[in-house]
C-alpha cells in the first residue's frame, strides 16, 4: 500500500517534468498551427498529400506546424513544413501500436501522458487543422471545439479538411445535437469545412494576417 502511494507521488513529478521540458523546448516557437489526422494513411494517399501541401504553404510563410509526430497525416504535415524557415514540431506519445516518430521534425518531444501533450498542442496554436482520422482525431477535434465554446482559449480557426469525409458527422450534429438543443446554431460556426490543404492554409494565413 505504501509502495503504491510512493509510486503515485513520483508520477506527479514525472508529469511535472514533461510539462516543464515541453514548455521550455517550445518557448520561442511563436504562433503555430496544430494539425491532427489519421496515422494510417500512406504517402500515396490523397489526405497525406493534402497535408504535405498545407504544411509547405504554412512553412513558407514562416508559420510553424505542430503534429502528434507520428506517421500518416502527421508525417505529411511535418514533411511539408520541414526544410522551410519555420519549425516542424512533433509531440510524440508512447502507444502500444501505430505511433512511430516520423523523420520530418526540427523539434521532437516524447510524452507519456496525453494531457500534457494536449496542453502543448493548444498553447501555441493560432489554428487547428483536422484531416480525416479515427478516434484520436475526433477526440482532439471535440476538445478544441469545447475549449473555444467555453471560452477557455482565445477563439481560433478550426478547419476540417475533406468535406466528403466530415459531412456525415456534421449532418448528425445538425440532426441530433442542434435539433435537441444540445448546441446552438452559432456553435456550428466554430469550425469550417474545406476540401484541400491549400484552402485550409489560406484560411489560417488570413486569420493570422487579420489578427496582426
Amino acid at each position: 500500500m505504501l509502495e503504491a502511494k510512493v509510486q503515485e507521488a513520483w508520477r506527479v513529478l514525472r508529469i511535472q517534468s514533461e510539462l516543464v521540458d515541453g514548455t521550455d523546448r517550445l518557448l520561442k516557437l511563436g504562433a503555430a498551427v496544430t494539425v491532427f489526422g489519421g496515422a494510417r494513411y500512406d504517402a500515396d494517399s490523397k489526405p497525406y498529400q493534402e497535408a504535405v501541401t498545407m504544411g509547405r504553404l504554412l512553412g513558407e510563410k514562416g508559420v510553424p506546424v505542430i503534429t502528434g509526430g507520428g506517421p500518416g497525416i502527421m508525417e505529411g504535415a511535418n514533411r511539408g513544413c520541414f526544410g522551410t524557415d519555420a519549425r516542424s514540431v512533433g509531440l510524440n506519445i508512447e502507444l502500444p501500436f501505430e505511433q512511430t516518430s516520423n523523420p520530418y521534425q526540427n523539434i521532437s518531444l516524447d510524452f507519456r501522458y496525453f494531457f500534457v501533450r494536449k496542453y502543448l498542442f493548444v498553447k501555441h496554436a493560432v489554428g487547428f487543422v483536422i484531416f480525416p482520422g479515427g478516434y484520436g482525431t475526433l477526440d482532439e477535434l471535440f476538445e478544441a471545439l469545447t475549449l473555444v465554446q467555453t471560452g477557455k482559449v482565445k477563439p481560433f480557426p478550426i478547419v476540417l479538411v475533406d468535406v466528403d469525409y466530415w459531412s456525415g458527422l456534421v449532418d448528425w450534429m445538425k440532426l441530433r445535437m442542434l435539433d435537441q438543443g444540445c448546441i446552438s446554431e452559432q456553435e456550428l460556426d466554430l469550425f469550417q469545412l474545406v476540401d484541400t490543404g491549400e484552402q485550409a492554409a489560406n484560411l489560417i494565413l488570413q486569420h493570422i494576417d487579420q489578427a496582426g
